[in-house]
């Protein structure tokens, strides 16, 4: 990976952590918590005390069933974190999760640096925000809305449907002046799949890389973790870390996160295994 996010360049093969801000009054895993622009801005902090190589901070749930929330409202809960944190001196590279144009245009001009798109840019006006930026965009996969996307998990082979599409959304940056060194390709964990085919995306993983185009994970606290061990979303650490350690020695790139200190722990471990594994070569 080679990316200029903000004043940073990612260099190298990672493992890059993303920590998770949620100004939500309804995330799955932590809505409410960091609604008010203080605790959001409190919640950042420590992320990047935690170990963070930049924060993704949204204005609206993407939870299977999620009501939309209006574009002013959004910018009301995303706008004045960013711009606070920017006031602070805060020097991470900022992520707005949002797949609306306007509130990326206004988060960007706010001071943040990359554009995570949970829909692959769906909304037609988000392709020229940013490239007239200038900025790296996330491209994810997803099908439908947040209402309906559970309803779309079908699939025949999930990987190659999944790269498909994401190959569809990576045309789609192109034809808008978004160059190929400036997009993240994200499988979108949970989003329009079903805990089998999490599984199978986290399996195959390596199928999905794409040439110029690093990959982005969010794992964190998913439902395919408990489907397969009962925990409720709070109580999934555990099982995030697993993930977060497959992908790593997958290669994955960048892996999104709300438990940073735990999982940047067990990213560097798994990078130094995967180091030594290559540095041995073939017995």
């Amino acid at each position: 990976m080679r990316m200029r996010i903000g004043a940073r360049l990612f260099d190298g093969p990672g493992p890059f952590v993303m920590g998770v801000v949620n100004a939500t009054p309804d995330s799955f895993s932590d809505g409410g918590r960091f609604l008010e622009r203080d605790a959001a801005v409190a919640h950042a902090l420590r992320l990047a005390d935690e170990g963070a190589d930049l924060v993704d901070v949204g204005g609206e749930s993407t939870r299977p069933g999620a009501p939309p929330v209006a574009a002013e409202e959004e910018l009301r809960r995303v706008v004045p974190v960013i711009a606070a944190l920017r006031a602070r001196g805060f020097t991470l590279p900022i992520s707005v999760d949002t797949w609306k144009a306007r509130v990326a245009r206004e988060a960007l001009a706010a001071g943040a640096d990359l554009v995570n798109d949970v829909t692959g840019l769906a909304d037609p006006d988000m392709g020229g925000v940013v490239a007239a930026a200038g900025v790296p965009v996330v491209l994810q996969h997803m099908r439908g809305t947040f209402a309906d996307m559970a309803s779309r998990a079908a699939y025949g082979d999930v990987v190659a449907e999944v790269g498909a599409e994401l190959r569809a959304a990576l045309a789609r940056a192109e034809a808008a002046g978004i160059p190929r060194d400036r997009v993240v390709l994200d499988p979108g964990i949970g989003f329009a799949k079903d805990a089998r085919h999490s599984l199978e995306l986290l399996a195959r993983i390596g199928e999905l890389r794409t040439p110029g185009c690093p990959l982005l994970v969010g794992p964190s606290r998913k439902s395919f973790i408990g489907k397969i061990t009962g925990a409720p979303a709070a109580e999934r650490l555990p099982g995030t870390l697993a993930a977060v350690t497959a992908c790593v020695l997958a290669g994955v790139e960048l892996v999104r996160v709300h438990d940073v200190a735990a999982a940047r722990q067990a990213a560097d471990v798994a990078a130094a295994i995967r180091g030594a594994a290559r540095a041995a070569g073939p017995l």
